[in-house]
């Protein structure tokens, strides 16, 4: 019995460790919501998905498609997602820390050359459209010109006869929205002096508004509206980015712009719950940007992916839009080792485990001594039959005598084939036997009975020591 318990200690310690090994070895998978669901963002999350799912990763994605960015960004900060896609300046959520930026989006204003608007305050009483492709498009103008003390008037319902838009007031900028297939028209009728769209500068968007404004433009020729005070405008708007468009971007002969173009933009942000494991975010990042080419072929915006902007790892924590310890551990190539992730488990273990050790050992010599007590008791209880035997006085008494010592060697026979006895304990008992056995044929002897035949008497003595053997 003691062997198979002990067999069943090892089967059960055995499959604990194996239950361990698969719990801490099972992938680990984050719900990520995407918005907008048709966007290239999407699209890109998505084949990100199936391609941890293709390698067995230890981090897999469950992708949830909300129509909105606004959508997916509540979703992170009411906890329904682990990870989302996130505009800052749409919404940003309270509990999100950022892994990678999926790309930048600048603001591209462009205008005739003739028009002769090089900066911002130069829109002052000019019409300005506006490609709308975001519902947070124009707050985010709006908020642009609030910062040069521009107000943006929407043109009035009552055009003039001649189809041409009213002249904005002084201060004032009168912004009209529009279709990418509408500008080189508007520009063509006097309705806009400049066209603006939200978009990465390398993106078919942004370069058809660009096309649209040269066939617009007289001899074909455009500016570009540069944003200098982009430091100062981040201090008002942290959530927005400050973008450099370089020279060329729109096409080289000529080259479009002949120089760089410092302008904000806004971001499209892969950004996690400041809850969720590091380990599994570094994860999510490092296979993020070394499957970013082979990511590229199913979703181009791959290529314009970036790391977030950090000198030290206090500034990466600490940012305007704070990055995740999990995405800095990966850039800054200090991702966390086994031991380095469970150290506070194996350090609490070994701690503990032996302060568990220490009473299953305290449980175990109160059981050998609970064992070696009962021993103790028999040979105890067979010094008092001893003495018993020298003062009967009958063989009624010897025989109830003799009756209990054969219980007695029966019940340590008994013991003794379960649990082992050492030899001193097995000599001890062999003497007090004998001894017993001595006493009453002693006793016969003086009563006058017969002495019973001397095999009989040394019988538990021989039976004893049969079992000897096994106790050493």
């Amino acid at each position: 019995m003691r062997r198979e318990w002990l067999l069943v200690l090892v089967a059960l310690g055995l499959a604990a460790v194996a239950a361990a090994i698969v719990y801490l070895s099972r992938p680990n998978t984050l719900v990520v919501a995407v918005g907008p669901q048709d966007g290239p963002e999407a699209a890109l999350i998505e084949a990100y998905a199936g391609a941890l799912d293709r390698a067995r990763e230890d981090v897999r994605l469950k992708v949830v498609r909300y129509g909105d960015v606004r959508d997916s960004a509540m979703a992170l900060q009411r906890n329904k997602a682990d990870l989302a896609v996130v505009r800052p300046d749409v919404f940003l959520p309270e509990n999100g820390l950022t892994l990678a930026i999926l790309h930048d989006e600048a603001l591209v204003i462009t205008a005739p050359e003739a028009v002769d608007i090089g900066d911002i305050p130069a829109l002052a009483r000019k019409r300005l459209g506006i490609v709308v492709r975001h519902s947070a498009d124009l707050p985010f103008l709006t908020n642009l010109l609030s910062f040069y003390d521009l107000v943006p008037d929407n043109p009035g319902e009552d055009a003039p006869e001649d189809g041409h838009a009213a002249e904005a007031e002084a201060g004032h900028v009168v912004v009209v929205p529009l279709k990418v297939g509408d500008v080189t028209a508007a520009l063509n009728e006097k309705r806009v002096d400049a066209v603006a769209v939200i978009a990465s500068p390398a993106s078919k968007v942004a370069g058809a508004v660009v096309r649209a404004v040269e066939l617009g433009a007289p001899e074909h020729k455009v500016g570009f509206v540069s944003i200098p005070d982009g430091d100062a405008i981040l201090q008002r708007f942290p959530e927005l980015q400050s973008v450099t468009i370089p020279a060329g971007t729109f096409g080289g002969r000529p080259k479009r712009p002949d120089e760089e173009v410092k302008t904000v933009g806004a971001s499209y942000r892969l950004m996690a719950r400041g809850t969720v494991s590091r380990v599994a975010v570094a994860s999510a990042t490092q296979h993020l940007f070394e499957w970013r080419s082979r990511l590229a072929s199913a979703a181009p915006v791959a290529k314009l992916m970036k790391a977030p902007d950090f000198d030290t790892t206090v500034a990466a924590t600490s940012a305007r839009l704070p990055n995740h310890p999990g995405a800095v551990d990966y850039f800054e190539r200090e991702q966390q080792t086994f031991l380095d992730r469970y150290e506070d488990y194996i350090y609490l273990f070994a701690f503990f485990g032996g302060t568990i050790g220490s009473g299953f050992a305290w449980i175990g010599q109160r059981l050998a001594r609970k064992r070696r007590e009962r021993v103790d008791f028999v040979l105890d209880r067979l010094l008092d039959i001893m003495r018993e035997v020298r003062a009967a006085t009958s063989s009624t008494e010897l025989d109830a005598i003799a009756i209990e010592t054969d219980g007695l060697v029966a019940d340590v026979v008994c013991y003794a084939r379960e649990r082992s006895i050492d030899a001193r304990t097995v000599s001890a008992l062999i003497l007090a036997v004998d001894g017993v056995h001595a006493a009453i044929a002693d006793a016969r002897r003086q009563t006058g009975e017969a002495e019973p035949p001397a095999t009989t008497r040394r019988r538990t003595a021989r039976l004893l020591a049969l079992d000897l053997p096994a106790a050493e």
